[in-house]
């Protein structure tokens, strides 16, 4: 099972995410859950970077399996804003995966 954990702030911006596990979906390779996930996470990070000029501040573990970003501190408000824009799209692509594979992938949404 890949557990997302989506963390948003007191005005509902997210403000970090983690990605933990393996789907398990199908044999290696062919596990299309992992792999969109995996595709979803990894293109919002670096279209983040590319598009915004921002690095997340990103921690990850071993061969896969664990994806820990948040959000810097400090950004101008444009920034910030488009930043926010990729990184919701992010997290509706991840709740219709959860919807669509339930078994494999489970969202959860933490609004302070």
């Amino acid at each position: 099972m890949i557990y997302v954990r989506m963390q948003h702030n007191e005005h509902d911006d997210i403000i970090a995410f983690t990605m933990s596990g393996h789907a398990e979906a199908g044999p290696y390779g062919q596990d299309i859950v992992c792999a969109g996930a995996s595709a979803v996470s990894i293109g919002t990070v670096n279209a983040v970077q590319s598009l915004c000029g921002v690095d997340l501040v990103v921690s990850s573990k071993g061969e896969g399996g664990y994806l820990d970003c948040a959000v810097p501190e400090g950004l101008d408000v444009r920034t910030y804003e488009d930043v926010q824009l990729l990184l919701k799209g992010m997290e509706l692509s991840f709740l219709s995966m959860a919807d669509a594979y339930q078994t494999f992938i489970t969202v959860e949404i933490d609004r302070r």
